[in-house]
């Protein structure tokens, strides 16, 4: 799963930079879907380093990719957002979304193992 959210941090901070530049925004929130890909990121890595933590870190990153998914459909739905605003929040959401339902299928492998023990 450490290769998932790594994975997921990088695309995540991809979409950022994206629109970031091909929106020529000069505001930080542009910036928000790369930050929190850093995060992924560096929880990803920290799980290939610790694998005695992995679990709990891959339990924080799931817990983040479903707080990415209801904020950017929150925000989406709230501000009625357009253009490259709309793009990265909806890109957010599907990369959070794909990432949220392997880490998901990931725990229930885990919890069916430790059960047939």
């Amino acid at each position: 799963m450490a290769e998932k959210t790594i994975v997921a941090g990088v695309a995540l901070i991809a979409l950022g930079v994206l629109v970031s530049i091909a929106s020529d925004s000069s505001s930080v929130t542009s910036l928000i879907p790369a930050m929190v890909g850093i995060v992924f990121l560096l929880l990803g890595l920290g799980a290939r380093m610790r694998p005695g933590i992995a679990h709990h870190l891959m339990h924080a990153a799931a817990a983040i990719a479903l707080l990415v998914i209801l904020g950017s459909l929150g925000s989406t739905i709230s501000r009625g957002s357009t253009g490259w605003a709309l793009f990265a929040q909806l890109g957010s959401v599907v990369i959070a979304g794909i990432y949220l339902g392997y880490a998901i299928a990931s725990f229930r492998r885990a919890r069916q193992a430790r059960l047939a023990e």
